[in-house]
């Protein structure tokens, strides 16, 4: 089985090293690397480009969110999941806008870190639950405001199925259709929402009630 290949960007040492140790225990992942910066971490993504990012927000030289940006901007395939102490509204959403595909707070223990790796990994965007509402703030609602009611049977339960962090392949196979065919109603459902992203559908969904948090079960263990 393929090792998810993990980057991590932590400016303390103790809290980077015990992550690192949990990691590097673990078989299904291995940790590539790890830095204490902002900086660094763009560099050291490019030269190693890991499956997935792990990174804080407030350090120095440049800082997590300006890192984010970087990163999505030259290796947009890469995943960057924040962990941080952070749930202030602004540093939430200005990571989720900079391009973050997850936010974890710092209490998560260590299986919900792995959980949120792999799914983040499948496509689905890990939150810890007391983020949840701040995103769903910035959701801009549609233009006719019943965007959800135009959805037919079918893209409801595709979007279900994104919402809880289903890749296009999964949903391809649990609902025995191409995956090409669920590329199209994904497409279809972010206009019906009017939303640009597979993220800003699963925080609609999420606020009409559709799907639940993605990590609240989660934290609850």
């Amino acid at each position: 089985m393929k090792r998810t290949r993990i980057l991590l960007v932590d400016d303390h040492v103790i809290v980077r090293k015990g992550i690192f140790l949990f990691l590097d225990a673990e078989p299904s992942v291995e940790v590539v690397g790890e830095v204490d910066n902002g900086r660094e971490a763009v560099c050291q993504a490019k030269l190693l480009n890991p499956d997935v990012v792990l990174i804080d927000l407030v350090m120095p030289k440049g800082g997590g969110i300006q890192a984010i940006a970087e990163i999505r901007k030259c290796l947009p395939h890469i995943k960057i999941v924040v962990l941080t102490t952070f749930n202030h509204k602004e540093k939430v959403k200005a990571a989720m806008k900079a391009g973050a595909h997850g936010y974890l707070l710092k209490d998560a223990d260590g299986p919900a870190l792995l959980r949120a790796i792999e799914m983040v990994q499948n496509g689905g965007m890990p939150l810890h639950p007391s983020v949840t509402d701040t995103l769903i703030e910035g959701v801009t609602r549609s233009s006719n405001g019943n965007g959800y009611q135009t959805l037919t049977d079918r893209e409801e339960e595709i979007l279900k199925l994104v919402g809880k962090g289903m890749s296009n392949r999964d949903v391809a196979e649990k609902l025995t259709i191409s995956e090409g065919t669920v590329k199209v109603h994904v497409s279809r459902i972010l206009d019906k929402l009017d939303v640009k992203s597979r993220t800003e559908a699963t925080l609609r969904a999420i606020d009409i009630g559709l799907i639940s948090p993605i990590l609240k079960d989660n934290y609850a263990n």
